[in-house]
């Protein structure tokens, strides 16, 4: 197999710029019998490289991306090392002519494939286990806060900050220490200015029920977008409840308004943690407090994710 570079093993190098016959190659030609998860910004794959080792790569899904842009942002990218964050292993951005129908003729038009691969953790996404009994009050905690400090060095830990935007359980992978890894970079957006604190879109993407009000109807992208589905997860990891929403409430808010009403009362807290003792219990009463300051309708109320982990740490 060829991958475009003479490096022996995409895991331990630097990012590569893969071809997209390769990726074809190590995903069976990105067979369903390979799939491993799919969301708003494309499909990812379990790609087995030749020396056996596995990576997750995905196919992007969006082709209105510029080139620039996108070479830009995944330059950022590969600079990201912490331990709370998925390492990118590859990219791969390839145009092609291909023949398509348009009004009964067939044209040739121009075709952009664009992939993000990364480091393969095979626990999957915290979203299979934090709704249930299997995990403990010590490992949710756990959890909880590391993925405060990844996200606490996209927005803060790095020359230029980065936001997600697309914030939620199915983007937060365990490896095998439980330790909580953020992924999904899809449509992440990077700050270039300092004095920049809010860009708009026109064409806000993600998943309903994580989407910050001001960005699912305003189209605002902050870090404060970030701070607001920070909290629903921190909730939802607390509750082991998941947020509910639909096409009457997009932003979940009558799920934080019932938690609202009922995880602020310390007997209701008590009967849902009655194996903890006082100190843990006021580790859950800080997360829920916290969670509820981030989804705050007003995003300027938000903390910030430097408050968010003293706040936690100091629990």
């Amino acid at each position: 197999m060829d991958t475009g570079s003479s490096t022996p093993s995409l895991l331990s190098t630097v990012p590569k710029d893969l071809s997209a016959a390769f990726l074809r190659d190590i995903t069976d030609g990105f067979s369903t019998d390979r799939e491993i998860g799919q969301g708003a910004f494309g499909t990812v794959y379990k790609g087995i490289l030749p020396e056996g080792d596995c990576i997750a790569v995905k196919k992007l899904v969006d082709e209105d991306i510029y080139d620039k842009q996108f070479q830009n942002e995944i330059t950022h990218l590969m600079n990201v090392c912490h331990e709370n964050i998925v390492r990118i292993v590859g990219f791969c951005q390839e145009r092609e002519k291909k023949v398509v129908e348009h009004n009964r003729r067939y044209i040739i038009v121009d075709s952009v494939e664009r992939f993000i691969c990364y480091e393969y953790l095979p626990n999957g996404s915290i979203d299979k286990c934090i709704f249930d009994d299997t995990l403990n009050w010590a490992t949710r905690f756990k959890i909880i806060k590391g993925i405060c400090q990844g996200l606490h060095f996209l927005h803060e830990g790095m020359e230029t900050p980065t936001i997600h935007m697309s914030l939620q359980p199915a983007n937060v992978l365990l490896d095998d220490r439980k330790v909580p890894k953020i992924t999904d970079f899809g449509s992440s957006r990077v700050f270039g200015r300092a004095d920049k604190s809010m860009m708009i879109t026109q064409n806000p993407v993600g998943v309903i029920g994580y989407m910050a009000p001001e960005y699912l109807y305003r189209g605002e992208i902050s870090t404060q977008a970030d701070i607001y589905s920070l909290g629903l997860m921190i909730i939802e990891i607390t509750t082991r409840k998941k947020n509910y929403s639909d096409d009457r409430d997009k932003s979940a808010q009558r799920f934080i308004d019932e938690v609202r009403q009922t995880w602020t009362d310390d007997v209701y807290i008590l009967s849902k943690y009655s194996q903890l003792d006082a100190g843990l219990l006021q580790e859950v009463k800080a997360c829920i407090q916290t969670g509820l300051k981030c989804v705050d309708i007003d995003r300027k109320r938000r903390p910030s994710i430097s408050e968010i982990v003293r706040l936690l740490n100091a629990a």
